[in-house]
């Protein structure tokens, strides 16, 4: 049995050998700053949550391909076509048998599932939107059904999904800012993302182990690139190490987690980190 080891190399989060673990290497290789939330949700233990952040990242994957339309529709057109088999077949995909071997998978509804390949459908077809709250709009139907889902899995019905939405469709946005070639478009771009992270910690609802760790660090990319001479060369250079603060976010995403979930075991302190 591999367990999670610190350092650069690939983290071992599932038994060996096991499909799953090439899909969540991809996962941590879109964002490695998830290897600071692995010290918190164990994937030896947890599967499905991690099966879950890898079908996230194969969804934005087939939506932002740079392929011909008709084969990233006909990759959607097969997710939908497993997922709604799944609740019976069990699925043939290794993340939609890790899934739906969870009872969770099954308490979700089948809309829910379909929700995320539905809307990178309609986002094809979509040009490019001009102002940030433009872009706003455009990106919430994909990264807020991913969003709604994940909230869901985690949390249950009842929970909220508008914070992690939010927090989706930024994280989003500063993905795709580096598209951008002009320097005074990037910083009026930056400053209307930090407010509206700034914004997001008042909405509802919770965020996942994941997506909190996400946002912290988009933010902090965010802040850094606004305050550069150069912010779009600083976006550019990703490679933020992981803070003390990071891995306290982490470690309090982890700790709500288990309050809102009891039967979540209690997440341990790591050194450096003092217990509330």
């Amino acid at each position: 049995m591999a367990t999670a080891r610190s350092g650069t190399g690939v983290i071992d989060t599932i038994e060996k050998p096991s499909p799953l673990q090439s899909f969540i290497d991809k996962w941590l290789g879109a964002q490695p700053q998830q290897h600071v939330a692995l010290m918190f949700v164990d994937g030896r233990r947890y599967p499905g949550h991690l099966a879950l952040a890898a079908f996230e990242q194969e969804m934005l994957d087939a939506a932002y391909a740079r392929r011909e339309p008709q084969a990233v529709i006909g990759k959607l057109n097969w997710w939908m076509a497993e997922l709604t088999a799944a609740p019976t077949t069990g699925g043939q995909h290794p993340l939609t048998k890790v899934l739906f071997d969870d009872d969770r998978a099954l308490a979700i509804p089948n809309a829910v599932w379909l929700a995320p390949a539905r809307a990178a459908m309609v986002q094809l077809e979509q040009g490019t939107a001009a102002d940030f709250p433009a872009q706003m709009a455009a990106a919430r139907p994909l990264h807020g059904a991913l969003a709604a889902l994940e909230t869901m899995w985690w949390y249950g019905a009842d929970a909220s999904a508008q914070r992690a939405a939010q927090v989706a469709v930024l994280s989003h946005l500063l993905h795709a800012l580096r598209r951008l070639s002009q320097g005074q478009a990037v910083k009026a771009q930056l400053h209307d993302l930090l407010q509206s992270w700034r914004e997001s910690d008042r909405q509802p609802g919770p965020l996942s182990v994941f997506r909190a760790v996400e946002s912290r660090h988009g933010r902090r990319l965010a802040m850094r690139a606004a305050a550069a001479p150069d912010s779009l060369a600083a976006l550019g250079v990703e490679a933020l190490q992981p803070s003390l603060l990071t891995t306290l976010q982490a470690w309090r995403a982890a700790r709500k987690w288990l309050r809102a979930c009891p039967s979540v075991a209690e997440p341990q302190a790591v050194a450096g980190v003092v217990s509330e």
